[in-house]
């Protein structure tokens, strides 16, 4: 998936070659000490595991064996969507400061397998044979702030460095892990509401006739460990969890 979207990144300049021979293109965009835009992204989600030193012990609740050992604990990478906005300040000709809030739809999966063979669902998820899937529903309120140091334009053309962090804030998480009641086999994995992010990226600004259209690839990792501790045969294997995101993103300014 990643290389195709690496793909059509390559054919979208390909496509606008003839920008280079056009005039001073870009409605303006550029004059303005303050511009805004919107943007629609593609997120590809996955998490980044750090085991426990006993993650293949059996799990037991009130004294009684519930699970098998764990043979395995992966992380499958998860598309998802988002759509926002973006504000770009002018600070030089070669330097912006970018905040570019948005509303990310971004669910994450982690598969356990167990000795035995054993496929414990989740309500409303079926696990695949011989696996537990545990997914975690997200609706993330993203706002990052970025750093972008931009190329001298050539033509309507012009590359450009991202550099920055986000906080975002998973909006349904309460709704979506309520499992008050059940046994601890099947209750959910559980995210911090919160998550402080990281991210670099690179992108090029296309200059048209009335606008400005940017394509961008960033990868952002979380800076702690999202986890949420709870005893449960999900959690308790799991010493610290990180969510890192690969975002290809087209903004219209």
């Amino acid at each position: 998936m990643i290389k195709s979207l690496i793909f059509y990144f390559l054919l979208i300049l390909l496509l606008t070659s003839k920008l280079f021979a056009q005039g001073n293109y870009g409605g303006g965009v550029d004059d303005q000490n303050l511009h805004f835009g919107f943007s629609f992204q593609y997120v590809n989600s996955e998490y980044k595991i750090q085991k426990t030193a006993h993650w293949r012990a059996p799990f037991f609740e009130d004294g009684k064996q519930v699970t098998d050992s764990v043979t395995s604990i992966r992380s499958i990478a998860n598309p998802g969507f988002g759509i926002g906005f973006v504000s770009d300040l002018y600070i030089t000709p070669n330097l912006d400061l970018r905040f570019t809030p948005s509303l990310v739809f971004a669910d994450r999966i982690i598969d356990y397998q167990y000795k035995d063979g054993a496929t414990i669902d989740q309500a409303g998820v079926q696990s695949p044979d011989g696996f537990t899937r545990r997914t975690v529903q997200s609706t993330m309120a993203e706002l990052p702030l970025s750093i972008k140091l931009k190329s001298d334009r050539r033509n309507n053309f012009r590359a450009y460095l991202l550099a920055g962090a986000k906080y975002g804030i998973d909006i349904g998480s309460k709704s979506k892990t309520d499992d008050k009641g059940e046994i601890a086999i099947n209750k959910f994995l559980k995210n911090s509401k919160g998550i402080l992010s990281y991210e670099i990226g690179i992108g090029f600004d296309l200059y048209f006739e009335y606008f400005k259209l940017t394509p961008e690839i960033k990868l952002s990792n979380s800076v702690n460990s999202i986890i949420k501790r709870d005893d449960t045969p999900y959690a308790n294997p799991i010493e610290k969890l990180f969510l890192r995101n690969f975002v290809f993103s087209l903004y219209f300014e």
